[in-house]
């Protein structure tokens, strides 16, 4: 048989409830403070600004380029505001050049059709008659959407 000693130290722990409860309240409150703080500080926050600058694709204002058929220069005027294409016009649209190329306004008013649609100048077709035509006023007015078109590099005044 073994023999057990009892201590005769017993200790008694009296917990109010009121006490637990105010535990339970900092411990919880605690906890969210740790948690609201790791939130904060570990997304990212170049990712909203990176998503700023990307929603505007060009700087807003009128854009001009210029295209010389026989000798006589033609500007194209694009208008864009910072997400859209708002309208393209041929400026300077000389009789002798209407003359001399007759295929110049109707090309042009066929491919600013398809960039009014898509808003960007991607996979823009033309037809075989009026090929090179087409492609000459396309690069005209690609140049002139490129002069509009959001940099990377930031003017500091």
């Amino acid at each position: 048989m073994g023999v057990f000693l009892l201590s005769s130290k017993t200790k008694i722990v009296v917990l109010h409830s009121k006490e637990l409860i105010y535990t339970a309240v900092f411990a919880a409150l605690g906890i969210l403070l740790v948690l609201l703080l790791l939130v904060m500080f570990s997304t990212n926050r170049d990712t909203a600004s990176t998503a700023e600058v990307q929603k505007n694709a060009y700087v807003a204002g009128v854009y001009t380029t210029s295209l010389v058929l026989n000798n006589t220069a033609l500007d194209i005027e694009v208008m864009v505001d910072e997400n859209n294409i708002n309208s393209i016009r041929l400026i300077n649209l000389d009789e002798a050049v209407t003359t001399m190329y007759p295929l110049v306004e109707p090309s042009f008013l066929e491919l600013t059709e398809q960039i009014y649609k898509a808003q960007n100048l991607d996979n823009i077709t033309y037809s075989e008659e009026n090929k090179y035509t087409s492609m000459v006023l396309l690069d005209a007015i690609r140049a002139a959407v490129d002069k509009a078109a959001v940099t990377d590099v930031q003017v500091i005044p």
